[in-house]
């Protein structure tokens, strides 16, 4: 389990962007990809999984 915070994300198009804390990697979320409803600066905990290009955050939920 990763922990990071919310850098960035849209609720209308349901996509954004968790900087992960230990690396400040950041990956892409989208709303498909949630447990519990986040918002900007959210501290919160996730998985990573392959998508189409890149590893995006899923199994979010806040910390």
């Amino acid at each position: 389990m990763n922990r990071g915070t919310v850098k960035f994300f849209n609720v209308e198009k349901g996509f954004g962007f968790i900087k992960e804390e230990e690396t400040a990697k950041e990956y892409f979320v989208h709303s498909s990809g949630l447990k519990d409803k986040i918002q900007e600066n959210d501290e919160v905990t996730f998985d990573l999984e392959q998508g189409r290009r890149d590893l995006n955050a899923v199994n979010v939920r806040k910390a």
